[in-house]
């Protein structure tokens, strides 16, 4: 998984790149298919915002929190993505597994009279 942080008017310290990593280890534990995770990072005045791309093999997704501080914004986001992404494997899931059946050919063996 490759991931990209950046930041907008905040700079990003090792402590917020390591809680950064460390949450979204969450979303990598349940999907194992996720090719790149972008995530964005900013402060307005009073607004801390993030927002993360995350690239999986077929699919986009994305998911933007805002909370009182980047702290409480990132843990509301690594719950939404984690969300989707769970979301997303249980849709593929049932597309392949349990609702996909094949049909069986039997053949009957008993010589024919």
């Amino acid at each position: 998984m490759n991931l990209h942080i950046t930041g907008h008017h905040v700079a990003v310290t090792d402590a917020l790149r390591s809680y950064v990593v460390t949450k979204l280890d969450r979303v990598n534990r349940h999907f194992d298919h996720v090719i790149d995770v972008s995530v964005v990072m900013s402060v307005e005045k009073l607004r801390q915002k993030v927002e993360a791309n995350v690239h999986l093999s077929g699919r986009e997704i994305h998911a933007a929190c805002e909370g009182e501080s980047l702290y409480a914004a990132i843990d509301e986001l690594a719950d939404r993505l984690d969300r989707q992404v769970v979301r997303h494997k249980e849709r593929l899931q049932v597309h392949r597994g349990e609702g996909f059946e094949r049909k069986r050919i039997e053949i009957d063996t008993a010589p024919a009279a």
